[in-house]
């Protein structure tokens, strides 16, 4: 045991606050009071301590700190009565303090070795005093108080948690540091102020308890008698466990929550030298795929991306590893193993000597591996996986979170892109599904599903089409097709020379005769015609060839690597039309996605896209899409005014992208103008909305066949590029649109060449017309500013106010 004095809080302010003094006086009256009520042979024991104290004069009085060194035997004592008989003093951090821990006069040998290795190595790294602790000290003292005079225990003891990261190996050990005030006594001059206890509650809920207490308790009138008994218990094992549980409550930050699991794994080993990872087993459509573009927590997978490890090699040895779980260890990567297991080259090449996997599971499932891996020879013991066994169950869940969230990405991004289901009519859906749940409960034969329907809606439909698009295709196919029937004849003029071969002959016969009539292409069966002939008659003949005759082989594989459609120069025409149309398409798809949802701010509307040549949209508005939200046909002016908008900017867009194509297109724009509300339902079988009724139906028929339709008398196509074209059936409905045509017009984003023309017989549909006006596209600048301007508008409106804003801008 050690009498050392040790200064253990340097605050002033808080000593020269605070009256108190050092005695045994609480441990005498404490003694005195178990002779009373002790009926076991330990009265004895308490009697011969009591009466060794009283012998002494200085221990029943105020005592000295620095004169306690002469009673030692004393306070072994008093630490045989305070501590369990099987209590290890070399292992056990005990020590006695003054009231208000200020300084030690007593302590194990263990704990004064603590005080002192942690005291030195603080000194040399000239770390500043810790800022928390003059707060810890106070809450410590008002908790005495609020116990003994109010009768007030908190949940939260008189526990410190102290944090210590060993220089070396950069872990960190923690200590919860116990304050026993049992054998102190506090004395209050003059009457105890009232308290408001719920207010005290959520003060310390809130933490800032010490405030609310310093204003309405000072310390100055209390004085405290008696002495502290301190104890440190090492906690790092259950730390790093909650740190483990913390991670995964706070799992928002899925990078930052691993980080902290893995170095709590560090921690939780007590190995600076050993390293996790955590690699989470993800699937489509039940195979196992690794996400190699971003940043893991995989040793594996991080080096095989560093060094090209092929990522099919890893879902093959996921797949293969899936089958039959259990751990893996290599404790040393030698040649042998690496030749056994290839794929461990890639981890010794990052320096790993070291590589160990456990399987990791939710729910019975395998939800990942756990990865043990170390820079120097290490060897996986039962203690070590005896340490790391009670966060397995942690582990496998924070694996799931990750699966969970990849899944749901994966669902986020389906719904987006692939599914017609918005959050503008998801509620619809939410009801009928909960109306299916109740209405099945308790019933044996299985029950039909309502539709969802919504009736009354006003229709909007725009599509924007790529110039041509069938004409491009033919020529590209055309040239492509040339230029592979050439590369034919070239190989086969080359392989008569080598191989005297009457086939041959008759092969080259038939593709000169193709390529003239190549030329005359007007439909996909005569493409069929000649690939039908280069499938079974020309292939066939080259593999013979190469097979029989190996000289050949360059030759052959040559052609056949100029027909491959990734990169091969007989598909470079069509690649390079379809870069183009995806280039257009795609520039299309985020700005209408983007613009739509400014327009949802205004009233909520269902809004799909769909992609064909070009980017075709049905927008329905109506009150049944929202019903909680009163309708008013001013929405429906904003929604057809913010339509036209779009059109010239999307017109603008595609106009800008020409220089970047590689194949320049043109597109056109398309409005169909439709007063009369219709109803739509979703189609269960085809997973889509459509309309109902026939009258409802002959709305869809127009839109399909409009894309083509000539001006009357003429063979012109309404659509145009650089024009938008709106076609109609009656002229109430054109009025309308015309003043937003006008109003565009005196912004300069349109021209001043509105035309109103009539339109040829369809099949089932006549009678139509339509208004055509081209676009601007010299009002760049100004267009640009303006248009945000009326953006910001219809966003900063929603409800109300949009009224203002729509007759205003009209």
């Amino acid at each position: 045991m050690n009498t050392t004095v040790v200064q253990i809080n340097k605050n002033e302010h808080i000593n020269c606050e605070i009256k108190f003094t050092l005695s045994f006086r609480p441990l005498i009256a404490y003694l005195k009071g178990r002779l009373k009520t002790e009926q076991t042979l330990k009265v004895e024991f308490y009697r011969f301590l009591l009466e060794k104290i009283e012998r002494e004069e200085a221990l029943r009085n105020d005592i000295e700190v620095d004169d306690l060194a002469k009673y030692k035997d004393t306070l072994e004592l008093i630490f045989t009565i305070l501590t369990p008989l099987m209590a290890n003093e070399k292992e056990l951090y005990w020590a006695l303090s003054t009231p208000i821990p200020n300084k030690i006069f007593f302590s194990t040998d263990s704990f004064y070795e603590f005080l002192l290795l942690h005291k030195e190595q603080k000194e040399r790294s000239n770390m500043p005093e810790d800022e928390n602790k003059e707060r810890q000290q106070l809450q410590f003292i008002y908790r005495m108080i609020l116990e003994k005079f109010y009768n007030y225990t908190s949940i939260d003891k008189n526990d410190i948690l102290y944090a210590y990261t060993n220089p070396e190996t950069n872990l960190t050990t923690y200590y919860n540091i116990k304050a026993y005030s049992q054998f102190i006594d506090i004395k209050y001059e003059g009457k105890i102020p009232a308290l408001n206890f719920e207010q005290v509650a959520a003060a310390i809920q809130e933490g800032n308890e010490v405030e609310l207490l310093q204003t309405i308790i000072p310390l100055c009138n209390f004085k405290f008698d008696g002495f502290s008994v301190i104890t440190l218990t090492d906690v790092t094992l259950q730390h790093a466990i909650d740190g483990i549980r913390n991670a995964l409550v706070n799992h928002t930050y899925q990078d930052e929550a691993y980080e902290h699991v893995i170095q709590a794994l560090k921690t939780l080993t007590g190995n600076g030298r050993i390293e996790f990872g955590l690699f989470p087993f993800l699937k489509v459509n039940n195979k196992f795929v690794f996400d190699d573009e971003q940043d893991t927590q995989s040793i594996l997978l991080n080096s095989s991306r560093k060094y090209n490890l092929q990522q099919e090699a890893f879902e093959s040895l996921a797949s293969e590893y899936a089958e039959s779980p259990k751990p893996v260890f290599f404790n040393n990567l030698t040649d042998d193993k690496i030749a056994q297991f290839p794929f461990l080259d890639v981890l010794r090449k990052e320096g790993v000597r070291s590589y160990s996997f456990l399987p990791i599971y939710y729910n019975n499932q395998l939800a990942g591996i756990l990865e043990i891996y170390s820079k120097e020879e290490l060897e996986v013991d039962e203690r070590l996986l005896s340490r790391l066994h009670s966060a397995m169950p942690l582990l496998g869940q924070l694996l799931q979170y990750r699966i969970e969230e990849f899944n749901a990405v994966m669902d986020e991004v389906l719904k987006d892109k692939f599914t017609a289901l918005q959050p503008s009519v998801q509620w619809k859906f939410n009801q009928v599904v909960w109306d299916f749940l109740k209405s099945s409960k308790g019933k044996k034969k299985a029950q039909d599903i309502e539709m969802v329907t919504f009736k009354g809606l006003y229709p909007l439909f725009g599509a924007i089409d790529i110039r041509n698009s069938t004409i491009e295709r033919n020529y590209a196919l055309k040239e492509d097709l040339k230029i592979q029937i050439a590369l034919l004849c070239q190989t086969l003029n080359e392989l008569r020379v080598i191989i005297p071969l009457d086939l041959i002959d008759k092969i080259l016969f038939n593709c000169r005769d193709w390529l003239k009539r190549i030329e005359d292409f007007i439909s996909s069966s005569e493409e069929a015609l000649l690939n039908e002939f280069l499938e079974l008659e020309v292939y066939p003949m080259l593999k013979h060839i190469e097979k029989g005759h190996p000289q050949t082989s360059g030759l052959i594989q040559s052609y056949f690597e100029s027909i491959n459609t990734e990169n091969g120069v007989a598909f470079e025409n069509r690649r390079t039309l379809e870069t183009s149309m995806q280039f257009i398409n795609t520039a299309v798809s985020e700005y209408l996605e983007d613009a739509q949802q400014t327009l949802q701010s205004s009233y909520p509307c269902y809004f799909a896209k769909f992609r064909t040549d070009g980017v075709e949209y049905d927008i329905y508005i109506g009150q049944d899409i929202a019903p909680d939200v009163p309708f008013d046909l001013l929405y429906l002016k904003n929604i057809r005014l913010w339509q036209l908008t779009a059109m010239v900017e999307v017109a603008r867009l595609t106009n800008s992208l020409v220089s970047q194509m590689p194949r320049a297109l043109l597109t056109t724009q398309l409005i169909f103008i439709h007063s009369n509300p219709i109803d739509i339902s979703f189609r269960n079988d085809e997973r889509r909305f459509d309309v109902e009724g026939a009258y409802n139906i002959r709305y869809e028929v127009v839109k399909k066949r409009i894309d083509k339709v000539l001006v009357k008398g003429t063979d012109e196509r309404l659509t145009q590029p650089g024009k938008i074209a709106l076609v109609y059936f009656n002229n109430y409905e054109a009025l309308e649109y015309r003043e937003y045509i006008k109003y565009l017009q005196e912004q300069g984003f349109l021209q001043d060449d509105l035309e109103t023309l009539d339109l040829e017989e369809l099949q089932g549909v006549s009678g139509l017309k339509a208004l055509r006006v081209g676009v601007n596209y010299m009002a760049c600048d100004f267009f640009d500013e303006q248009w945000t301007k009326l953006k910001k508008t219809i966003k900063k409106n929603p409800e109300k106010s949009i009224k203002k804003s729509i007759k205003s801008t009209l």
